[in-house]
This record gives structure tokens, sequence and C-alpha cells, in this order.
């Protein structure tokens, strides 16, 4: 029999569901036990891909072209796992289905609820993903707070299968806020025991409860959350600050948190296996270097706007031995003052993520200038790369009117342009180039240097790319396309052979870094920038 994990939050959002739910899943995987996660998102969108980050922060996208919730991603890089679509449920998603099934006729003339239809297609596609990946456990986190109107089928539907899968076969895990109040220095329990109360209310009674503060919670705190919980003592765990995130399912295991779910379950435990993990995290811990990095975006005032990207620079650093500092600055600073762009001279290395729309353009096109010409380090992703195609463009190649279409369509030098198959598309939603494609890798180059092979899959999410008219023209002033798709109709990677480390791809290769395992493009940046700092004259990628 599977078993289910039920994580729930209260409170307020963004209590670290998600990093407790990687965290209860790593904790079984390293005793022996084959794991999987799903994501519920309440919201009514299908999915996150129409999303401003700024709503819900960066869109995560799987191998098959799914743009989910970013939770997803936490579980890709705790557990070492390639998720689908299907792993994010939303309550788009749902009703969609349950309408689609009502237009048909499927419901024989019965009318259509909240309770038992849209709660059937909620346990219908978790049993599924269950049945599918052939799992010992399978964690579903319930995103938002308890209490929030859109989360009840979703709460009702987990309720029902503790009847439906058995006792033994189900827990309940709740995390909630403990703050402690800045003048007293109290830890409060009381908001998290309204939060349990409302879950009870609904009729779950949770199994485990992880409460979140900033510290350790003191035997009083743990007693009064027992207490009113109405659980045993020894199913009360905490969440608290550590300096990383991969850290948590170390102090959670070490309060036996691991070993309880286990008997809960009446899972055969085994010894936990955490040797690689410790790895990591003492590398990430121990830094031997420090570099500083200029994120240069339009989403700088939300960091989970490019969590992926921040974790993946942390990989990186760790394989590198080096702290990793991180600074994030709107592009549109550089417009409204243009001579504050001499102040990333500063930095080790000069990063470009991804965006969409005008916004903050020409202040990103100033920071890859100013990278390419002082030789700092450089990394540009998605549309960082194709702003490096239209900076490229203007100041060497003397196309100073070159633009994408994105951004203006009426100009004369359209070297980045919309793919003829997005052409006429009139819904936003899942209509991208999504998903993993293969990309040919150009030997004696930077990209084979990093990736050592000639074919490699990455995740995509555009519809702008490099306008083939002008190739030749920027190949001929000494821009590298190191990396194509194999019909060679669509230019990947980019790189500038003279320069110290300057490298774009169109693609996301974040979305496949892992602890202990970092991408290639972030490893080399890294690199890089340590190498330079260091007085090396080029960076060595061993």
């Amino acid at each position: 029999m599977v078993k289910f994990i039920f994580v729930t939050g209260g409170v307020l959002s963004s209590v670290g569901k998600g990093i407790v739910t990687s965290s209860i899943g790593k904790m079984l995987q390293v005793r022996g036990f084959k794991v999987t996660a799903i994501k519920i998102d309440p919201y009514v969108n299908v999915d996150a891909g129409t999303m401003n980050p700024y709503m819900h922060g960066e869109v995560y996208v799987t191998d098959d072209g799914g743009e989910t919730d970013l939770d997803l991603g936490w579980y890709e890089r705790f557990l070492d796992l390639n998720l689908k679509k299907e792993n994010n449920i939303t309550t788009g998603m749902v009703y969609k289905e349950v309408i689609e099934k009502e237009r048909r006729g499927d419901f024989l003339g019965r009318c259509v609820q909240i309770v038992p239809h849209v709660t059937n297609e909620i346990k219908r596609r978790i049993l599924s993903i269950a049945k599918k990946s052939k799992v010992d456990a399978l964690l579903t986190e319930v995103g938002g707070t308890v209490g929030d109107i859109e989360g009840l089928p979703f709460l009702e539907a987990i309720r029902q299968m503790r009847l439906e899968e058995g006792y033994d076969n189900t827990l309940y895990v709740h995390v909630a806020l403990v703050p402690i109040l800045d003048v007293t220095k109290e830890m409060k329990t009381k908001p998290l025991q309204h939060s349990v109360n409302e879950l009870r209310r609904i009729g779950i009674q949770p199994d485990i409860i992880v409460a979140r503060c900033s510290k350790m919670i003191n035997s009083e705190a743990l007693r009064k959350i027992a207490l009113f919980g109405t659980i045993p003592k020894e199913a009360v765990f905490c969440s608290y600050t550590v300096e990383s995130i991969y850290q948590v399912p170390l102090i959670l295991d070490k309060q036996g948190m691991g070993d309880f779910i286990c008997k809960r379950l009446k899972l055969s435990n085994g010894e936990p296996n955490y040797r690689e993990w410790e790895k990591f995290v003492n590398a990430l811990l121990n830094p031997k270097h420090e570099v500083k990095i200029a994120l240069v975006g339009k989403y700088a005032g939300l960091v989970d706007s490019y969590v992926s990207m921040n974790e993946a620079l942390r990989h990186a650093g760790a394989a590198c031995k080096t702290k990793v500092n991180i600074e994030y600055i709107e592009a549109e600073k550089f417009e409204s003052n243009p001579d504050t762009v001499k102040n990333l001279r500063s930095f080790d290395g000069i990063f470009v993520p991804y965006g969409f729309g005008s916004r903050g353009t020409e202040g990103k096109l100033m920071a890859i200038k100013f990278a390419r010409e002082n030789n700092i380090p450089f990394l540009g992703i998605c549309y960082g790369f194709q702003l490096a195609v239209i900076e490229f463009a203007r100041h060497v190649c003397g196309l100073k009117d070159a633009n994408s279409t994105e951004i203006n369509p009426q100009t004369p030098n359209p070297v980045i342009d919309l793919m003829p198959e997005q052409r006429g598309i009139e819904y936003k939603g899942a209509t991208m180039r999504l998903g993993v494609h293969k990309i040919i890798v150009k030997p004696n180059t930077l990209a084979y240097k990093l990736y050592r092979k000639r074919e490699i899959y990455e995740r995509h999410r555009h519809r702008f790319e490099v306008n083939l008219k002008y190739l030749g023209k920027l190949e001929e002033k000494g821009l590298t396309f190191s990396g194509k798709s194999e019909d060679e109709r669509r230019m990947e990677i980019l790189e500038l052979p003279n320069h110290f480390f300057f490298f774009a791809s169109q693609f996301h290769g974040e979305f496949k870094s892992r602890p202990g395992r970092p991408d290639p493009e972030y490893y080399g940046f890294v690199k890089a920038c340590l190498d330079k700092k260091l007085g090396k004259p080029k960076p060595e990628l061993s």
C-alpha cells in the first residue's frame, strides 16, 4: 500500500510547507523508501504560466513542459526527481475537468456539486500519480493557509482519503508559525492553536505539528502545542531558522521526526544514510572563498522570483568551495541614472536572468555591455541570452537600432524575433516553447568544456529566438553560437571566445541543478568569477 502524507499550513502563507514537505521526503529517501510529491495550488489559474513572478514567485518548468509552482523545484532539488506537470494540481485544472465531464454528459443528469464531484476529481488525480509512480510514499502539500475559502475542497478531499485509504496509510502534518514577540521575547503558540482548531473544524486532526519559529521552541511552547493540538509531545517538531534550508531535514530528523513517521505509518525503519547530503551541506556552510554577483533583473523586489537561479548559484558555489553573495539590482535604476552602471565594477560577476516585456530592458543591456567591455564574467539566461545578442548587434555589429520584436515590433533590425509557430496564437497559457529539447554542442568551445558531451537536454520557456537572417553578421563579428537545436534552426548557447567568461543560454539550466551536482553553466560562471578574483588567467573548469 502507498502511504499518503498530507502537509497543510496555518497562520500565514509562505511558512515553509514546501521545505518541510521536501524534508519529509528526504527523511524517507535516506531510509531507502521511494517517494514522490504533489503540490496543490488552490488558485483558479489552470497553471502558473500566466502569472507575474511578483504574484507567486518564479514559474518552474518540468521536463514535459509543465509551468508549475516553485515548490516543485524544491521537491526536485531535495529528492533528485524529475517530476511531471501532473504533480501540480490547481483549482483551475480540477474545475476545468469537472465542467468538461458535465458538458459531455458523463454525470448522467446528476446535479454536479463540490462534494462529491470536485472532491472525487481531486482524489482521482492524487491516486493516479500514486499508481503510476509506484512509490512507497506520496507527499501532497496543500498550498495556502487553512481557512482560505479556495482551499476547502482540497482539505475535504484529503479528509475523505483517511476514511478510504485507512489510518495506517495516511498521515496529516500541519506546519504553522510560532512568532516571538520583540518586546517580551515570548514564544506565542496561540496563532498555531487557532490554526489547528480551524483544521479540526474541517474534520482533520493533525498527526504531527511542525512549529515554524526563528529558533528552537522551548519545552513550555512544545507542551502547549501538544496539549492544545491533542497530540503527544513526541509528535511536535520545530523547523527553526538555519543558515541553509538544506539543513532542515537534518534538524528535523535529529528531533526524531523521521523515526516517528516510520513508526506511525508502519514502515520498516532502516538506518538513515545522510552521507552525501551532509557532504554537500558541509561544503555549503564551510566555504574557503567568497564571490559577489550582481543579479540585474526586473523582479529584484522578490527573491522568490529567482529561487531556482539562486539555488543553482549556491550549488555551484558549494562545488567551488565558495560562498556566493547575490545582490539584486533593479535594471531600471541604470536607466534613470546611467552613471551607476559603473558600480558593477565592484562585482566578481554579472548575471542577467529571464524576464518578459520592455520594462528594465535598456538597463539590462547596459549591464551586459559593461560586462563585455570590462571583461567581467557574465552569464545570461533566456531573456538574458536574447539581450546579449541585441547588445552585441548594437555595439559590435553597428546595428544601432537592433532590437527584439517583443520590445519594438517595428524595429528595422529584429535580431530577436517571434518564432514562426508562435504567430497567430491567441491563448497565452501553455503555448510557449516549453520543456526539454535536445541541443547539439559545438566541439572546441567553452560550452563543450562545460558539458563534456555533444548532446544535452535542457528545459525551455520562450516565444522569441535569434533571427537567422542576422546569424552571419553576428558570427562574422566574433559571436560564437556553440549550442544549437538539432535542426540548427534555433540558437541555444552563445559565447565570446576572447572574453574571460561570457556565456548565455536560451534554456534554463537552473531547473536541472541539484545539490552536489551543479548545473554546468552555473558552475562555469561561479568558477570563472572566483578565478578572475584570484587573478588566474583563464577559468579552470575541471
